[in-house]
């Protein structure tokens, strides 16, 4: 199998204005930021970016904005998956049209589905496009879980389905994604607090949300372990995983935010309902970045 798509991809934040507008002025410094640190990938309209509380107009912005942003320094991964065939294949045909470079497929997460009627989404969806599509497996939220056997099924059958997010945070279902399968899909692993394991043990990548917050950290990490350097990769990311750990035990999207506010990237307030970090979180994610900068100097 071919494949490109390697290395440090972040699912980007979604900057909100006062009124819940997208603030597409930050939105393209949250961007740069992370090409400017040497990730090999940005996703758009993912999880991280508050999917869900977005309208299908607003994902096609977001993922307009960052593919003219990234104006080709990195490929850009769209999130198209939807509660519809339709309106899946509808996002996925546009996105492509405005130049993603991969498409990235969550299965529907409304009406639970049965794992039959979860593959022939996807079938239906990655046929309807030609550029390659990433698989998106979060059973915490889709209610079905695309177990390694089926993914590999689905390679093998859809030539453009080329990678898969694995977001099960099943690590034993990982190590046989990475270990019996990279012959016909790429793993990329989306538990941030697997990423140094995931990259030493052979994962294509990572997508990891923390690295809109500490992209240097992540990517040095990344790099080291490219190099063979696996001792100078777990010294960088025993300094960075508190900071991974902090934003994981908490409120996850408001801690990404509080944390672009902290290093004076201001991107709003998360989509109501969902909240702010209250002082006690704040507070924490606060202390480990603190710790952070104070150990690299």
């Amino acid at each position: 199998m071919s494949n490109n798509l390697r290395g440090v991809l972040t699912a980007l934040a979604t900057p909100f204005n006062e009124d819940e507008t997208i603030d597409v002025e930050t939105l393209r410094r949250i961007v740069d930021r992370s090409i400017d640190a040497g990730v090999d990938g940005v996703v758009a309209a993912g999880s991280t970016g508050e999917v869900g509380a977005l309208s299908s107009e607003e994902r096609m912005l977001l993922i307009e904005t960052v593919i003219k942003q990234a104006n080709g320094r990195v490929p850009v991964i769209a999130n198209t998956g939807a509660t519809s065939t339709a309106e899946a294949v509808r996002l996925s045909q546009a996105a492509e049209k405005s130049g993603a470079d991969v498409l990235m497929l969550i299965t529907p997460y409304y009406e639970p589905l049965t794992l039959e009627e979860t593959v022939t989404y996807i079938k239906d969806v990655a046929r309807s496009v030609t550029i390659p599509v990433m698989l998106y497996n979060i059973p915490a939220v889709t209610g079905v879980n695309l177990d390694p056997a089926t993914v590999r099924a689905l390679a093998e059958e859809v030539e453009n389905i080329r990678y898969i997010k694995d977001s099960s945070a099943n690590w034993e279902q990982a190590l046989q994604l990475i270990h019996h399968h990279s012959d016909v899909i790429g793993t990329f692993i989306g538990w941030d607090v697997y990423l140094y394991s995931a990259l030493v043990e052979g994962a294509a990548g990572v997508m990891a949300g923390t690295a809109n917050v500490v992209p240097n950290e992540i990517v040095a990490v990344s790099r080291r372990i490219a190099e063979g350097d696996l001792s100078g990769g777990l010294d960088l990311w025993k300094k960075v995983y508190p900071v991974i750990d902090a934003l994981l035990s908490v409120p996850f999207i408001p801690a990404v935010k509080t944390g672009l506010g902290l290093q004076g990237l201001q991107a709003g307030s998360p989509r109501r309902p969902t909240a702010e970090l209250n002082a006690e979180d704040r507070k924490r994610v606060e202390q480990a970045l603190s710790t952070l900068y104070q150990t690299i100097g």
